[in-house]
C-alpha cells in the first residue's frame, strides 16, 4: 500500500528513538524525505546511522533541536529550508510521563507536564505553520495519550496535560484547516519501549521471558490483545494521518490502545 508521500518532506520530532524512529523508518521507506530531530546528538547520530544503513538512498536530516525553546524550533525549521525547501508534514512526537498520586506531585510537575504537552507542539508548529500551509497536503499530527480521555489516579498531572493537548489540537484543527493544514492525532494506549526492556531485565522471576511476562502485564493491566503494541503500530496510524491518504479526516483522534480503551 502507498502513503503517496514519495518525495514528500515529512518532519518527525523526538525521532531518534521508540516510535519517532519508527515512524521515520517508515516514511523513508515509502520515499520521504525526512528531517528528524531530538536533544541528544549522540543518539540522532546513531538513528540516522542505522536508518543510511537500512536505506542507503534515504534522504535524512538530523538536527539538535528543544522543542520547548522556540529558537531551537526556528534554527530547525531554517535547517528544514535550506535542505528540503520545506515541509509538507509535521508529526509532533516529542513526549514523557510524570508518575505520581496527587498528594505526591510537586506544583512543578503540573506546570512542566503542562508545557511540555502544549508547547511540544506549539514551538514546532510556530516554526513550521507557513511550510505546512504553503504545501498541497499540509498536516500537523500529535502523539497523545489514551490518558486524555481516560486518566490514570497514579499519572494526575499528565492526565490533565493529556486532555489539555486533545482539547488544543481539536480547535487547531478548526483553525488551521483554513490555511490548508489538517490536524489529527493518535492515542496511545501502552507500548514497548526501552524502560519495559530494562524493567523485564530486572524482573523477580528470570526464568520468565519476554512473551510471558509482558503478556501478564497486559493481562494485569486489562488489554483485550493481551499484549502491549509495538513501536511500528503507532508509527503506521502516525503515517495515515499525516499523509493524503487521509485528505479527508482532521480533528480526529485515533486510538491505538489495543483494545485498552473503556470510553464510548
Amino acid at each position: 500500500m502507498s502513503f503517496m508521500i514519495e518525495d514528500r518532506v515529512a518532519v518527525v520530532t523526538g525521532g531518534s528513538s521508540g516510535i519517532g524512529l519508527e515512524t521515520v523508518r517508515l516514511l523513508v521507506s515509502h520515499g520521504a524525505r525526512v528531517a528528524l530531530c531530538g536533544r541528544n546528538r549522540e543518539r540522532l547520530e546513531a538513528a540516522q546511522a542505522e536508518l543510511i544503513r537500512e536505506f542507503p538512498e534515504a534522504q535524512l536530516l538530523a538536527e539538535t533541536c528543544d522543542v520547548l525553546d522556540a529558537d531551537s524550533c526556528e534554527a530547525f525549521a531554517t535547517a528544514v529550508t535550506e535542505r528540503f525547501g520545506g515541509a509538507d508534514m509535521l508529526i509532533a512526537n516529542a513526549g514523557q510521563g510524570y508518575v505520581a498520586h496527587l498528594d505526591d506531585t510537586p506544583r512543578e510537575a503540573w506546570l512542566s507536564e503542562t508545557n511540555l504537552k502544549l508547547f511540544g507542539v506549539l514551538n514546532p508548529l510556530g516554526a513550521f505553520r507557513s511550510q505546512l500551509a504553503t504545501s498541497d497536503i499540509g498536516s500537523l499530527t500529535c502523539v497523545n495519550s489514551l490518558l486524555a480521555l481516560q486518566p490514570e489516579p497514579h499519572m494526575i498531572a499528565t492526565s490533565a496535560a493529556r486532555a489539555a493537548l486533545l482539547n488544543m489540537t481539536h480547535s487547531l484543527s478548526h483553525e488551521l484547516i483554513q490555511q490548508g493544514i489538517r490536524v489529527n492525532s493518535i492515542l496511545l494506549g501502552m507500548v514497548e519501549s526501552g524502560q519495559w526492556r530494562r524493567r523485564f531485565e530486572q524482573r523477580d522471576d528470570p526464568s520468565q521471558g519476554w512473551e510471558e511476562w509482558i503478556g501478564a502485564i497486559a493481562n494485569k493491566r486489562g488489554i483485550p490483545m493481551g499484549r502491549l503494541g509495538y513501536p511500528q503500530e503507532p508509527a503506521r496510524a502516525l503515517v495515515f494521518l499525516a499523509s493524503p491518504m487521509a485528505s479527508f479526516t482532521t480533528g480526529a483522534a485515533l486510538d491505538v490502545s489495543g483494545g485498552f480503551n473503556r470510553h464510548l
